[in-house]
């Protein structure tokens, strides 16, 4: 037995958190690995100064208040050490079993890569290493876009393989929320660019996933420091008005309490009532959906109350709205139609005897430790039964929904695929046969489809909703019943992949389609793409473009193989466009590596490579917008006027010592540009066009419309932002009825 005399302090914090059902054999076995921890640690220290075994206790002792199994409380204090230290897997195997050793292996193949915190301590050995360049030298290169995107696609790639692990072990995912809980809370130490980043991650990613799996005791925390570091003028303010008002809060909380208890106890039924404590973040939320000052969000005040049994939640229901009148449209009754991530509970808000909202909850002692715990509470009640029927349900949905993901190897693709279809809210529909399908919101029929039956999705040609026929792009509600027009053979439309068009909403359905063209023969896809590329190159007024540094700048051998990813649907027109438009952005020469020479962004978005502070304005013969390849020519008296580098104009200059080379800065206001548009002539055609531009906040400043013989030619000069908006705006235009073709003018 492991002596447990002159226990340091991290050691007796942990032992008084471990559960009371624990043996003396699991005891023991924590102990041990605090030890092991401990001395393969020993010289580390973290960022606040602390011994580096602090992190690994405070990991543990967040999975203990989850009462999960001791191998995953011993992993948790393990979870580093093949990582950070000498020890290996092998080791950990031998002292401490198969099981932990694979929770450590897999909490150490998330992160193969830099983990997300550590990418820029990447950098920073970076610029330490490169004694050659002098100071504004190495922070252009830091602050580069290549730094940035290098980053976000090493935290992608971390998150991508923490989603997937999902699917092998869940238990592996809890220490990775318990690590980032601790490192949220510990967030005060590192520098504001890497707080405010890491924090507005946990928002997007983090929190969402401990909601997923039902651990609403994580959610809360992650979701109140993500705010506390994303916004603290606004974490503040709510701060400081819950502490101002919760003295009034608590007494009425208490008056409410035992007036509640009296009523219930009247019947019999056995209740525990309790305050429900408001948190900042939810509070945050509930101002910035309804638009509402902190005065005014009606439910900082709620209480709930515990029963033995389903058949108690009602009656106890009932109680309450035949006392007090129910809040119209405020009751939810999440028993009878549990949420996507197994929560159950009733929810209603009533006004209370003095005016005021009163929000109350009402469930089982089993919905609440669920509602708290989430998935972690399988363990809670593991002795209570040979099977756990929800954990059994949660662990068949991840094996789900990471299957057809292994399939996308592109890291911000498979995050943002995750950000849809995991994280965003949900709406439920129905198939004719009355089957419930969960989809994300704003999911489309052909979502639907694919969601289904693979085979259905690809053979979608149409749908109803509710019996009527809606064109695909309809945005699905919740209650719809949906029913797919499925052709007997054939496949999906190019069309489907364009993001512009909104016909398809989650992951999934793009991938299927995806793999469906990946499949079809190199030389149609290579014919398919080049068309579909020259076409939106020629549309966006780009025909010059050097297609061959695209190819290079997506990593592909040649042009042709671009083209077949293009065809086969393995890079999309929207990625494309995003690449010209941030390549742009950096320099002008759009797909060097290295920036030729520090930026001066000026207020004119553009900067004059090699001088500073110098006047620039945009040439009216070709109407530069960023996205665009330009060119500076100095012009006495007004600075440097900015030509795209295909403007005739420009390249009849003969005094090229006056040329100098520009980038694209931030955009700070829209640019002018020219398009045209071919259509059959109908009423309502400028009417349809101009929702098309209000949608996307564009202005119309000029317009030449010219009718001949049923055909309508429209010149229209519009202020857009950049190429991706142009690209979407003529999109948008050309799916509208009689269209035949929308482009950008080119210039001369």
């Amino acid at each position: 037995m492991i002596s447990t005399e002159n226990l340091k302090p991290f050691l007796e914090n942990l032992l008084e958190v471990l559960p009371e059902n624990y043996s003396m054999v699991d005891r023991e076995f924590i102990i041990q690995a605090y030890q092991y921890a401990e001395e393969a640690h020993k010289e580390q220290k973290r960022v606040s100064g602390e011994p580096y075994i602090s992190h690994c206790v405070a990991v543990a002792i967040i999975l203990a208040e989850l009462r999960v199994q001791p191998v995953v409380v011993a992993a948790g204090l393990l979870h580093d050490t093949v990582e950070d230290t000498h020890i290996t897997l092998q080791d950990i195997r031998r002292d401490f079993g198969d099981e932990v050793a694979s929770l450590v292996d897999g909490v150490t193949k998330l992160t193969h890569l830099p983990r997300v915190s550590r990418a820029d301590q990447h950098d920073a050995e970076l610029f330490t290493n490169n004694t050659k360049k002098d100071t504004e030298e190495q922070e252009t290169l830091l602050n580069s876009q290549l730094a940035r995107d290098r980053r976000r696609e090493l935290a992608n790639e971390t998150l991508r393989k923490t989603f997937l692990a999902m699917g092998d072990d869940i238990r592996v995912i809890l220490i990775k929320l318990a690590d980032r809980l601790h490192n949220m809370r510990t967030l005060g130490y590192m520098p504001e660019n890497k707080r405010r980043r890491i924090a507005q991650e946990t928002l997007d990613i983090f929190a969402p996933l401990a909601n997923r799996l039902g651990i609403w005791q994580l959610k809360w925390e992650l979701e109140d420091l993500g705010l506390r570091y994303t916004n603290p003028e606004k974490y503040k303010e709510i701060a400081q008005n819950l502490a101002e008002t919760r003295a009034e809060r608590e007494r009425q909380l208490k008056a409410i309490t035992d007036r509640l208890s009296a009523m219930i106890n009247e019947t019999g039924i056995k209740v525990d009532i309790s305050g429900r404590s408001k948190h900042i973040y939810s509070i945050y939320r509930k101002m910035i959906d309804k638009d509402k000052p902190f005065e005014l969000v009606r439910d900082l005040r709620g209480v709930r109350l515990i029963v033995p049994d389903i058949p108690s939640c009602y009656a106890v229901l009932g109680i309450i709205h035949t006392h007090w009148r129910p809040i119209p449209n405020e009751f939810d009754d999440y028993i009878a139609a549990p949420k996507d991530n197994f929560y159950q509970s009733l929810h209603t808000a009533v006004l209370y005897d003095d005016g005021k909202p009163l929000e109350v909850q009402i469930r089982t002692p089993e919905m609440n430790q669920n509602a708290e715990y989430g998935i972690a509470a399988h363990w809670r009640y593991k002795e209570k039964g040979p099977k756990d029927e929800q954990y059994e349900q949660r662990i068949n949905w991840l094996k789900k929904l990471m299957e057809w993901r292994q399939e996308v190897q592109d890291a911000n693709e498979f995050v943002d695929g995750m950000k849809t279809d995991v994280f965003q809210d949900r709406v439920y529909v129905f198939t004719p046969r009355g089957d419930i399908i969960d989809l994300p919101a704003g999911a489309t029929p052909i979502d639907f489809a694919y969601t289904v039956h693979t085979e259905i999705g690809n053979r979608c040609r149409g749908a109803k909703v509710n019996g009527k026929l809606v064109s695909l792009d309809y945005t699905l509600k919740t209650g719809d019943q949906v029913e797919v027009l499925a052709a007997k053979q054939g496949g999906p439309s190019r069309d489907w992949l364009n993001p512009n068009l909104g016909l398809v909403k989650t992951q999934r359905a793009r991938s299927k389609i995806r793999s469906w063209f990946k499949h079809q023969n190199r030389e149609q896809n290579l014919t398919q793409g080049k068309e579909i590329l020259d076409r939106e190159l020629r549309r966006l007024g780009l025909q010059n473009f050097d297609l061959d540094k695209l190819a290079k700048a997506f990593d592909y051998r040649s042009l042709d193989d671009l083209y077949v990813a293009v065809g086969c649907g393995d890079i999309s027109l929207g990625h494309i466009i995003n690449t010209l438009s941030e390549g742009q952005a950096e320099e002008t020469h759009l797909f060097e590596i290295k920036p030729s020479a520090p930026k001066d962004i000026t207020e004119n978005a553009v900067s004059v490579l090699g001088l500073r502070n110098i006047l620039t304005n945009f040439a009216h013969c070709c109407n530069p917008v960023p996205g665009d390849a330009i060119i500076g020519y100095i012009t006495r008296g007004r600075g440097a006027t900015i030509h795209r580098q295909d403007c005739p104009n420009i390249l009849r200059m003969k005094d090229r010592d006056r040329i100098v080379r520009v980038a694209w800065g931030e955009p700070k206001h829209t640019f002018p540009v020219e398009i045209q548009i071919k259509a059959y002539d109908r009423q309502g055609l400028m009417g349809d066009i101009s929702t098309v531009l209000s949608n996307e906040n564009i202005n119309l400043k000029d317009i030449k419309i010219n009718v001949t013989h049923n055909l309508a030619s429209l010149i229209m000069v519009v202020e857009i932002s950049d190429i991706v908006q142009l690209s979407r705006v003529l999109t948008r235009i050309e799916s509208l009825p009689n269209v035949m073709e929308a482009h950008r003018l080119n210039p001369g």
